[in-house]
């Protein structure tokens, strides 16, 4: 007759075995959970995000390559809705700078060794589109002017810190080159701001009050 109490010991220990496989695999899937949650109020990153600040900066680049095309179809509607020689004289300087600009900013994919591309740059959109209801809310006349140089200067604003950010960002990963052609950029953004706000102050903004 078979001892049936000999064969006990093994199944316990073999029992207790996968218990303790099944305790650490759980352990094991719920520490790999928490390392991959994203913690709560934390935005979760795109697949494409960049993973350092070269891709960073290149992201940037095709960011303002884009809204810079896109000022260059803008600038023109403005001058049009413009009754002050003066702006319509600054804006057309303008268009002719940010036109050069986009041609620059060309030459600072170049000098990267990137191929120029433009990503949709929503603040430019949305800068753009205020001024369009600025126009659209106001009369021709100098009102109107005070609205389009307001609009005016909350875009060079925007360019001016993209461009002095990405300048930051070229002297950092040592493109010289590149950060000679942002400077130059940012330089004549803040020309351009310091036009308007004197159009603002001497003429525009006294005559809208007359109106």
């Amino acid at each position: 007759m078979k001892d049936s109490n000999t064969k006990t010991p093994a199944k316990k220990a073999t029992t207790a075995s996968k218990t303790t496989a099944s305790k650490t695999t759980t352990a094991s899937k719920t520490a790999s959970t928490s390392k991959t949650t994203t913690p709560k109020g934390v935005v979760k990153a795109k697949s494409s995000a960049a993973e350092g600040l070269r891709d960073l900066f290149v992201d940037s680049l095709k960011d303002i390559y884009w809204a810079e095309k896109a000022l260059t179809k803008a600038l023109p509607k403005m001058a049009k809705n413009a009754t002050s020689q003066n702006l319509i004289d600054a804006i057309n300087d303008h268009l002719t700078v940010t036109e050069n600009q986009v041609t620059r900013l060309e030459q600072v994919f170049a000098s990267i060794g990137e191929k120029a591309a433009a990503k949709k740059c929503d603040a430019m959109e949305g800068l753009i589109k205020e001024g369009e209801g600025i126009m659209e809310e106001t009369e021709v006349g100098a009102v109107r002017d005070a609205g389009i140089i307001a609009a005016s200067q909350k875009i060079e604003h925007y360019e001016i810190a993209t461009y002095g950010t990405l300048a930051a960002f070229a002297k950092t990963l040592g493109e010289d080159e590149a950060v000679e052609l942002l400077v130059q950029t940012l330089n004549e953004e803040k020309e351009a701001d310091v036009t308007l706000t004197e159009a603002a102050y001497n003429t525009i903004n006294f005559d809208a009050t007359e109106e």
